[in-house]
């Protein structure tokens, strides 16, 4: 990972997610507003950042249908990813953290079939959203 890379993660946990998805394009400018202290940055699972950001044996092997959360060095992926991101989120989002007892095989099975639904459900792009400018600073 270069330098400049390095230090713009610093103290930052990475959200990635499907770029051409309008689902996941929805999440992202859900965080934004309820993110005021920037504590997430954003990447597209298409970008050349996500190869530089997960292992060469991680989790890019095949399409990937999962937001991925690099927080402390740790990949969170499907209901683990989203309920972490919901914890650091501005009041009343962390509460969601309590689903969290759900038992995992559960959430992520209902995870996974809106996964699997999500371009007939809510669309695709043919390529990733582009930031505006006022955000801009927060995708890699």
């Amino acid at each position: 990972m270069d330098k400049e890379l390095e230090g713009k993660l610093q103290g930052k946990s990475v959200v990635l997610i499907d770029g051409v998805c309008h689902l996941c394009q929805g999440v992202v400018r859900f965080i934004i507003p309820r993110d005021p202290e920037a504590r997430f940055l954003f990447a597209s699972l298409q970008s050349e950042a996500v190869q530089a950001l997960l292992p060469a044996d991680g989790l890019t092997s095949g399409p990937l249908s999962t937001v991925v959360l690099l927080e402390n060095g740790v990949q969170y992926t499907q209901s683990a990813a989203v309920l972490r991101i919901a914890r650091r989120l501005r009041f009343p989002w962390p509460l969601a953290y309590l689903f969290i007892a759900v038992p995992r095989i559960v959430r992520d099975a209902l995870y996974r079939y809106v996964a699997r639904n999500r371009y007939r459900w809510f669309g695709k792009d043919e390529q990733c959203m582009l930031p505006t400018p006022e955000v801009r600073d927060r995708f890699l």
